[in-house]
């Protein structure tokens, strides 16, 4: 067996020449032998200009070697300035994981080589992962650090105009329209509009809410982030050190504004987006805003961003006989606070984390809750268990972090999460038994593979325990199944056995549409057929249209966490760049 103690970067130094020199000669059976048998290749735009998941060394041989001497990467080194090759476990795998820096003919790169000891072929190293990843694109580097302009058109020029001078003209478009137009100013708006302002595109964020941060703001009372500071920052601008664990949404809110500001970002409150339609022969929109006053502009980028979250309609399922009810009804999403509620009956229907924390907020308010089952759910206490997936966010630099999160293999991230689910029901069992005896309906995710891939798939279907499932399993908060409804009434539900469950407030926490619906409201039917499903990963190993080209020249789709934004953000400024700088052409992309 190989000896552990040999000069890990040393190692992964040799793979990396002798992968060099296979790419630079292309040959399938040379680079065959550098990769294990069950092993997978993940490119981000560095190689192919797409991401791409290729799984099986064979597969991953001829698709390297098909790209050709001239295409070929080179200069690949073990990374001086990260963390230093290792010995890790990944996927329930040991295995030594290098970071690694290269360059292609555009841009350079940066990526994460797992090497594995190969039994059948006298222990050699062979990869068993490989991440190859743009970085940047020549002649294009961010300003930076070291780099970052100086401003000297404002700060010597005494008789031209001055810093405020210059943001307000840029911020008022009334001269020039933006190359980019980011509809939603969530964090998904704000990370792509960050990364494009560094690779001076010019974009504006466009949002509906009249003030930045608002989407936030304006939720329920008590919402708090449910995963931990150390993973949600935005692009270069980290959250304080001395910030809480949890971010209550009212200082994310703020914050939002706070970086709107310092990270100059063009950013119009109080506009809608009414839609648009695509020139084909120009390249460019023709889209609708209107503005808070009512007036309108058109205005013809040469790229939409999709920025408004996994969707942005509620989905407001058709329950028969619901219309009789006489209280007040309300979706989820305009759920703002149960103070008005105190002494009052709630029911809430549906059991995903809003569900549960309105719930809990209701009751700590002085009303009497029950909550209403549709489906199995899937239920983790918020510490430690939903922060698991985590982990390697609590150690080492947020860059590296970020590089090992891209770099997983979707077949291997599952086997991961089905193993951080199984520790999860050991570590939660009492209050999942608790749980399953008041006769909560509980699920696992598909095949096991717990909360993450719900959200991935879904974008929804969970809950992270903050005390509400205790309270259910303590009857504080009554639970029914929706099964047990025979219909609704003025005055509440009524049941199959015929009792009466009374409401003066019925709340529906039943998600939201997927987006391609507010696709076709938006950009008509043509648009929606021609882009298709997004999100999710259908029969693939990407997710759906996001983060990269799709069918539809010009549009694109940013959503998710503010850790999946803030990492894919990176790559979507990059694509739109290289188009603006004739690097890249328009053809769409694959879903």
């Amino acid at each position: 067996m190989l000896d552990k103690t040999k000069n890990l970067s040393v190692s992964a130094q040799a793979w990396l020449d002798a992968f060099e020199r296979a790419l630079g000669r292309p040959d399938p059976a040379k680079l065959d032998r550098l990769f294990a048998a069950d092993s997978f290749w993940r490119d981000v735009l560095a190689l192919s200009w797409n991401l791409q998941t290729i799984a099986g060394r064979e597969t991953i041989a001829q698709t390297l070697a098909a790209l050709g001497p001239k295409a070929a990467p080179a200069n690949f080194k073990v990374a001086p300035n990260r963390a230093p090759p290792r010995w890790v476990t990944r996927a329930g795998t040991n295995t030594i994981e290098a970071i690694f820096d290269f360059e292609t003919a555009t841009g350079h790169g940066s990526g994460i080589l797992r090497l594995i000891p190969d039994s059948a072929d006298d222990d050699r190293l062979k990869a068993w992962t490989l991440l190859t990843a743009l970085d940047e694109l020549k002649g294009f580097e961010e300003q930076l650090g070291t780099s970052r302009p100086r401003g000297q058109a404002y700060s010597r020029d005494f008789r031209g105009p001055n810093w405020l001078d210059l943001r307000n003209a840029s911020r008022d478009y009334a001269d020039r329209d933006p190359a980019v137009l980011v509809v939603g100013g969530g964090q998904a708006g704000l990370a792509i509009a960050a990364r494009l302002k560094q690779l001076q595109v010019d974009a504006l964020i466009v949002d509906r809410e009249s003030r930045i941060g608002d989407n936030w703001r304006k939720r329920y009372h008590a919402l708090t982030l449910h995963n931990q500071v150390q993973v949600n920052h935005l692009p270069y601008m980290p959250f304080p050190p001395n910030w809480p664990t949890y971010i209550p949404k009212d200082k994310l809110a703020n914050w939002f504004e706070a970086y709107v500001d310092a990270m100059e970002l063009n950013f119009w409150t109080a506009t809608e987006f009414e839609g648009g339609s695509y020139d084909e022969a120009n390249r460019r929109w023709t889209v609708t805003l209107r503005r808070a006053d009512g007036s309108q502009r058109t205005m013809h980028p040469r790229h939409v961003v999709m920025a408004t979250g996994v969707s942005g309609i509620a989905n407001i399922p058709d329950i028969p006989t619901l219309e009789n009810f006489k209280g007040t009804l309300l979706h989820s999403s305009r759920y703002e606070d149960g103070e008005n509620w105190k002494g009052k009956r709630a029911i809430v229907i549906g059991t995903g984390n809003s569900g549960h924390d309105i719930a809990q907020d209701l009751h700590s308010s002085g009303a009497e809750v029950t909550l209403v089952q549709r489906s199995p759910t899937l239920v983790t206490n918020i510490e430690p268990s939903a922060q698991l997936a985590y982990a390697t966010y609590n150690e080492g630099t947020l860059e590296d972090n970020d590089l090992i999160a891209a770099s997983m293999p979707t077949p291997l991230a599952k086997k991961t999460h089905v193993m951080l689910t199984e520790q999860s029901k050991q570590l939660d069992k009492e209050l999942l038994e608790g749980l399953a005896r008041v006769g909560f309906k509980l699920d696992f995710g598909e095949a096991g593979t717990g909360w993450q891939f719900k959200y991935l798939t879904r974008g929804g279907g969970y809950y992270f325990n903050v005390g509400c499932s205790n309270l259910i399993v303590e009857g504080a908060i009554r639970l029914r199944q929706f099964d047990e409804i025979e219909g609704f009434v003025a005055e509440g539900a009524r049941m199959k056995d015929r009792t009466l469950l009374p409401a003066d407030l019925i709340v529906l926490s039943t998600g939201y549409k997927p987006q391609e619906y507010l696709v076709r409201k938006l950009f008509g039917d043509g648009v929606a057929d021609r882009v298709g499903p997004i999100w999710g990963f259908g029969d693939g190993v990407e997710l759906r249209n996001m983060y990269a080209r799709t069918r539809q020249p010009g549009l694109w789709f940013i959503a998710g966490s503010l850790a999946q934004c803030r990492i894919n953000s990176k790559y979507l400024a990059l694509q739109i760049k290289a188009i603006e700088e004739g690097i890249l052409g328009r053809e769409v992309g694959a879903t």
